[in-house]
């Protein structure tokens, strides 16, 4: 049996695509014949919306996983129109988890621990996709502790590269002392308008800053990428013939295709130069 591949889409900027990005590449490889799996761990339930799985408030879900009350198998729906795409969603109650998470054992790895217990062996899944808040909180660690890949978007706007370099550092500090395996797979540039030129001078510099880590393909602005939660649907079902669909079936089948991206020694562990890194951080 394969191992799947567990990757966290993180950036603790809001509104760069995260949740966008983790349930449409989710969407376009669930299409496309891989088992996969979603984990919704943003308390507003983006992610549970756009894949169109019940999560109002005392609905089975990471909330009730993360505290122990449930398994994950307890958790888990069936996505109603993908048949190979299932997620844990997040309820409102998740936003109180990391208070009442702070004087529990095993913490940082509770998503570990409960993912890693026969579930993950059981049920086969090529890819398991953690989608994070917008912070750095003990939910994002839980899904970096859990994960092996980071995937980050970055949005072709000013300030994209904003709080970069804290996102860095929190991935540093996690492969020292919590998880060696964790490290950056891919970077996706997300929200391109072509029409501008800022949006070419920030690709330039986000692949200057990370080179081969960058995704070849980028995501447009799209209305219908926008337009389809609102319908319960990811844009691979909603508009998948729309620009924004195109890109992210692209976006999923490159990121199948080149497998996990290992950085070469010289790019240091997380993929970024010393100089690059130091560089992003100040």
């Amino acid at each position: 049996m394969n191992k799947p591949r567990l990757i966290t889409i993180a950036n603790q900027k809001g509104g760069v695509g995260k949740t966008t990005t983790a349930v449409n590449l989710a969407a376009a490889l669930s299409e496309s014949g891989n088992k996969v799996l979603v984990i919704d761990l943003d308390p507003q339930g983006n992610a549970s919306t756009a894949v169109n799985v019940e999560h109002s408030s005392g609905t089975p879900s990471s909330y009730e996983l993360l505290l122990g009350d449930i398994d994950a198998d307890q958790a888990m729906q069936a996505s109603p129109t993908l048949e190979n795409l299932f997620c844990i969603p997040a309820t409102i109650d998740l936003a109180a988890v990391e208070i009442e998470m702070v004087s529990l054992v095993r913490r940082e790895f509770r998503l570990y621990d409960a993912l890693h217990k026969g579930f993950l062996d059981k049920h086969g899944f090529d890819y398991v996709f953690i989608d994070c808040p917008p912070s750095l909180g003990l939910l994002t660690i839980n899904a970096m502790t859990c994960a092996e890949e980071v995937i980050i978007p970055i949005q072709c706007e000013y300030y994209a590269l904003e709080g970069v370099g804290q996102l860095l550092g929190n991935i540093t500090m996690i492969r020292q002392h919590l998880n060696e395996d964790l490290h950056i797979s891919g970077v996706l540039l997300t929200m391109y308008d072509a029409r501008t030129k800022l949006a070419a001078q920030v690709a330039d510099e986000v692949r200057e800053q990370f080179g081969a880590v960058v995704l070849g393909n980028i995501i447009p602005r799209s209305i219908r990428v926008s337009e389809a939660p609102g319908f319960g649907k990811t844009v691979i079902e909603y508009d998948p013939s729309s620009p924004g669909g195109h890109a992210y079936v692209a976006a999923a089948r490159e990121l199948h295709e080149r497998g996990d991206y290992v950085p070469h020694e010289t790019t240091g562990v997380i993929g970024v130069s010393p100089e690059i890194y130091a560089e992003l951080e100040a």
